[in-house]
């Protein structure tokens, strides 16, 4: 099953009647910059925390497809809660695919079923160096480090971060682990106040001398060095965080329809509204490719799969950002009032240049795979 095609998977299902009440109250979260909490809680009842989760460990046994599917319908009704969202179903669908593949996640799969944790992730603010120090303690390490962008942390149960550590034998690395966000240690701090985005809770997460036992730690790679573990989160990640923004721009396109359909159909709005429509469907297209790509998990974590996910990412991204601009084209200055829900559209559907890549650092990225060279320019 592909972006674009109907699907008969209860969490769309599940998306769909809860949307219309996630669209209700997404002008007053926006208006506030206040975190969707209610909007979790129905999630949480309705069992969409676990929907990535494999069924024989406890979870709803959603497809890779299917969360995209789910998720792009959400954002259709509120981009903020979609778009926290993607960044917890990113994380389980990691996992997924670490499970599939041999490695230890069976025992994190289990817990997000069994309790439908929140999972946090710091992933976009760390990238391959991560910030923050870890110290060699016994038992284990004390992380101290200020973590940008984690999203649903209001109601988080686990973050998911990195910290770099410097090993006396290896060298620079860098350590992956868990952490509850009720740790001692660990703070919240209330300063999501942006632009666009305002419902997604994407607060910073201080941790403060935090105890990270040894068996915890998931990962170790070389710090500023490209390693496999990326491959696996850019070639599952993009597609599911990007389905948020599609179906954004897909509601924007609605807005614009409903607009000139009250407007004589002169020359000038019928071709804005074309263009409008091309950009769509590019946005479609290189969504779809980036759930190909993602082969519902079957695949070897190799780069070439992680730069074609990256040069979609970077297609969906423009392409998105197109055909909202095109959309206020359309619909005209009216749509720059806050009481036009096109406004807000406007100002969400920025949030995505700034994922990874970025579009200057995917092109360096692609560029170097090009030519045979490291992915990135190592740091160290």
């Amino acid at each position: 099953m592909t972006a674009t095609q109907p699907s008969t998977h209860r969490f769309l299902d599940i998306a769909r009647r809860l949307g219309p009440s996630f669209a209700r109250g997404a002008a007053a979260h926006d208006a506030a910059g206040s975190f969707v909490s209610e909007n979790y809680a129905q999630l949480k009842e309705s069992r969409v925390l676990s929907a990535g989760v494999p069924a024989e460990l406890g979870g709803g046994g959603a497809t890779h497809a299917e969360l995209c599917d789910m998720l792009r319908e959400l954002a259709r009704h509120c981009g903020s809660t979609a778009l926290a969202l993607s960044m917890h179903t990113h994380l389980v669908a990691a996992n997924v695919w670490r499970h599939r593949h041999g490695q230890p996640a069976e025992a994190l799969l289990r817990k997000v079923a069994a309790s439908e944790l929140v999972l946090v992730s710091t992933g976009a603010g760390d990238w391959v160096d991560s910030v923050g120090r870890a110290e060699r303690v016994p038992g284990g390490y004390k992380v101290t480090a200020r973590k940008r962008f984690a999203s649903g942390s209001p109601v988080g149960d686990l973050i998911i971060t990195t910290a770099p550590f410097d090993d006396p034998e290896r060298g620079a690395e860098v350590l992956h682990f868990g952490v509850s966000l009720r740790a001692e240690g660990v703070r919240v701090h209330d300063d999501w106040d942006t632009l666009g985005m305002r419902g997604t809770g994407s607060h910073t997460v201080e941790l403060d001398g935090v105890f990270v036992p040894e068996e915890t730690i998931s990962l170790r790679r070389a710090r500023g060095r490209w390693h496999p573990s990326w491959n696996v989160v850019m070639s599952v990640a993009l597609p599911i965080y990007m389905s948020a923004y599609v179906g954004i721009a897909e509601r924007a396109g609605e807005l614009a329809r409903e607009a000139a359909r009250g407007r004589a159909p002169d020359p000038i709005l019928l071709q804005s509204l074309g263009e409008l429509e091309n950009q769509l469907a590019i946005a479609r297209m290189g969504l779809r490719e980036m759930i190909e790509n993602a082969n519902g998990y079957d695949f070897e974590p190799v780069v070439e799969r992680a730069n074609t996910a990256l040069i979609h990412k970077t297609i969906t991204a423009n392409a998105v950002l197109a055909s909202v601009d095109k959309a206020l084209e359309v619909v005209g200055g009216g749509g720059l009032f806050r009481r036009n829900e096109l406004e807000r559209l406007l100002r969400d559907i920025k949030g995505v240049s700034f994922h990874p890549l970025p579009e200057k650092k995917q092109l360096d990225f692609t560029g170097r795979v090009a030519l045979g060279l490291d992915p990135i320019q190592s740091s160290t």
